[in-house]
């Protein structure tokens, strides 16, 4: 039974999402965008917190509505052994379940894995936490900057010399959940395979510190410890942001001489091949700072989507920054599917942004937006859980589904 076949590769998976803020809805918007039905276990004395940020009641919150996508909301309340009873009866019908709560926190519900194996044998549970759920510091939680910043990635971020600057956007949580995401599948490929269920016990840090790289090791190899750069590349030089005109700023990487005198050539750079400064690469590299402070005096005056197109047309990787408002007017990312309008349970038409993916044949289908606060109720009590009229209105009048 399902709310509705929407195709794609994991139609007929049932997801139960008791996730909230961010890497945990995540993950379940990227399973929903493969077809999986994802239910999403809420409360209104227990919101999740994205429900309250930026918008003018629960229901409009932009958060909120931008990480839900696809989802369907189910009222449980947690406080509740009512509640909890019927959270059990969820798990009997679901293939997964994710979780992004505090430490211990299901397993004080009376919900561990453990115990979830013993409502369905073949359950597979992905559970995301600041370190993983056990260890030393498994106890301990936090939010994005904590994973970004103690997984090693703040610290590579930020302008040579000064204080690193991090990210503004949540890198650590979409990284922990695309991360949840593809364990998920992974364990659903392993039953598919033997019949079993599986836990993934995901730590958020972790997974940010597998993208940092050569740089977990640069110190045992060459004896310097890794510190940001700013836009520095070790093998090319120039390479980074550079002014242009209202504003903006154009992205230069050059590789080699040939590439480099078409760069000069572009831009105007008086007898770029009798200054000894910019004369080879090794010299270039040597000397990147008072080389980026010229170039950038000469592209700040230049339009940079004009300039980008007339450096690639001779060989150089050059493109402007997009701002979020240059990407919301491509024309692109529109017309493939990236960008789309659906209609949120509040009944607004928002755009999202969709699956970086194109799966041909039997793609999921993505029309709705997020759901307001229980808009499902009665399909996962009446339709799922099988409760007569009768049934479900005792468990609203006492508390149970709130």
């Amino acid at each position: 039974m399902s709310y509705r076949q929407r195709g794609g590769p994991l139609a007929g998976v049932r997801v139960l999402a008791v996730a909230k803020v961010w890497a945990g809805p995540y993950a379940a918007k990227l399973l929903a965008q493969l077809g999986a039905e994802v239910i999403k276990v809420e409360s209104a004395s227990a919101l999740d917190e994205m429900r309250a940020y930026g918008g003018v009641d629960i229901e409009h919150a932009p958060y909120f509505l931008s990480q839900n996508t696809e989802a369907l909301s189910v009222r449980v309340n947690l406080k509740s052994a009512e509640g909890i009873a019927q959270l059990k009866k969820m798990i009997a019908v679901s293939d997964i379940v994710l979780d992004n709560l505090r430490p211990g926190a299901l397993d004080k519900l009376g919900l561990s894995y453990e115990a979830m194996k013993a409502i369905r044998p073949d359950i597979i549970h992905v559970s995301i936490k600041m370190y993983g759920s056990d260890g030393p510091l498994g106890y301990q939680t936090g939010y994005a900057p904590s994973f970004a910043a103690i997984g090693g990635l703040t610290s590579l971020v930020g302008h040579e010399g000064k204080v690193p600057r991090g990210m503004n956007i949540r890198y650590g949580d979409t990284t922990a959940g695309a991360a949840a995401a593809f364990g998920a599948i992974a364990a659903l490929h392993h039953r598919e395979r033997t019949g079993e269920g599986q836990q993934v016990d995901l730590s958020a840090v972790e997974a940010i510190s597998g993208l940092v790289g050569d740089s977990l090791f640069a110190f045992g190899l060459t004896g310097e410890p890794p510190v940001h750069r700013g836009n520095t590349h070790d093998e090319l030089s120039p390479h980074g942001f550079f002014p242009t005109r209202n504003n903006g700023w154009i992205s230069i990487a050059c590789d080699g001489d040939e590439e480099w005198r078409a760069l000069a050539d572009e831009l105007g750079l008086a007898e770029p091949a009798d200054d000894p400064r910019f004369t080879t690469h090794e010299s270039r590299c040597l000397n990147r700072s008072a080389l980026e402070a010229e170039l950038g005096r000469l592209t700040k005056a230049l339009d940079g989507s004009d300039l980008a197109r007339r450096l690639r047309a001779r060989g150089v990787a050059a493109w402007p920054a997009a701002s979020s408002l240059d990407l919301m007017s491509e024309d692109l990312f529109w017309s493939n599917g990236t960008f789309r309008m659906v209609i949120n349970g509040n009944g607004d038409a928002r755009p999202v942004v969709g699956s970086s993916w194109r799966i041909e044949p039997d793609g999921a289908e993505l029309e709705r937006g997020a759901p307001t606060l229980g808009e499902h109720d009665e399909y996962v009590y009446r339709e799922l859980l099988g409760l007569d009229e009768d049934e479900y209105a005792a468990l609203k009048a006492s508390g149970a589904i709130s």
